[in-house]
């Protein structure tokens, strides 16, 4: 047989059943390591962001549109960190790198749905401080339970038509590159490397919008704070001054940290691109943000603080 006939009869995508994901380690004990790490990361995030659910859903002075969308980020931020980590953990345990088709399909599917939806999320909070600070007296209209719960809806809706259009494209185009994916999860631009196909524009087309709409949103935070800052600076009172940056700064952390990662990943050039250096990247894009977030926000949160307290006040007495 000449080559090139060869070449045509390599696996295609119908006749991958698996995919192989990057492993951390190859030594066993550096595998364990890993597992530990993972685990305890997993652990904290899932414990943070549940304290931040309970606390919210049983207080009801948090019953309030900038708690609501706290609650929508928490659990957010615990399905995100749910479809990378398990599985990686999983495979660092039992000494394999490999993934299902359909698991490697729920993971396109699940992450950018649960990013998208952030993205939107983190924008409605920046508008939800921009409303509370600069519009105080139309609070109550602008911000009613019907329109959080819209707003929310959408933030979920958008990110699930996203993360269906890019997943329906991917796994559209023909695979002819081998199964072994150079990452802990499988991830849209990974997949796109192993096809063999130039019908991949079309992915970068969506990518391309993806990070339109990204970017549209950064930009709609920013000019939220700029009008916040402004309305801050006219406050008279030193105190209202420091009240009201200590309620916007948790949220702009959350976001410069969701930002820069998320940039840095995805915007690095490919220069000082090595395999170590975008694993330790995407690490921190895809799980730190999850489980720091709910330090983050309880930091300075005297109501959630006291709302967290009674909660596992109640649990010891329970126990006892």
């Amino acid at each position: 047989t000449n080559p090139h006939t060869h070449r045509q009869q390599m696996p295609n995508s119908s006749s991958i059943t698996e995919f192989l994901l990057l492993a951390f380690a190859d030594t066993r004990e550096l595998q364990l390591l890993h597992f530990g790490l993972f685990l305890g990361i997993y652990l904290a995030a899932l414990l943070g962001n549940g304290l931040i659910l309970t606390a919210v859903a049983c207080d009801h002075r948090l019953h309030t549109p900038m708690y609501f969308f706290l609650l929508n980020l928490a659990l957010l931020d615990m399905g995100s960190i749910s479809t990378t980590l398990p599985k990686s953990m999983v495979n660092s345990l039992r000494d394999t790198r490999a993934i299902s088709y359909a698991g490697c399909a729920a993971q396109i599917l699940l992450l950018p749905f649960f990013i998208t939806a952030e993205c939107c999320l983190l924008t409605i909070m920046a508008y939800d401080r921009y409303v509370a600070i600069c519009k105080p007296l139309h609070y109550g209209t602008l911000l009613g339970s019907r329109a959080c719960a819209t707003m929310a809806a959408a933030a979920w809706g958008y990110g699930f038509i996203n993360a269906v259009l890019h997943t329906a494209n991917t796994f559209s185009l023909p695979l002819c590159h081998g199964n072994a994916v150079d990452q802990f999860f499988c991830e849209i631009p990974q997949i796109l490397k192993l096809s063999c196909s130039d019908s991949y524009m079309r992915e970068a087309g969506l990518l391309v919008a993806s990070g339109c709409l990204a970017f549209g949103c950064f930009i709609f935070i920013v000019l939220s704070y700029v009008q916040i800052f402004r309305a801050v600076l006219r406050i008279p009172s030193q105190q209202g001054r420091h009240k009201v940056f200590s309620m916007c700064l948790p949220h702009l952390v959350v976001v410069s940290l969701f930002v820069s990662t998320g940039m840095f990943s995805y915007l690095k050039p490919p220069s000082i691109s090595s395999p170590s250096l975008d694993l330790f990247v995407t690490v921190l894009y895809v799980v730190v943000p999850p489980a720091v977030n709910p330090l983050i926000y309880s930091m300075r949160n005297k109501m959630l603080n006291e709302a967290l307290q009674t909660i596992l006040e109640q649990m010891l007495v329970q126990g006892h």
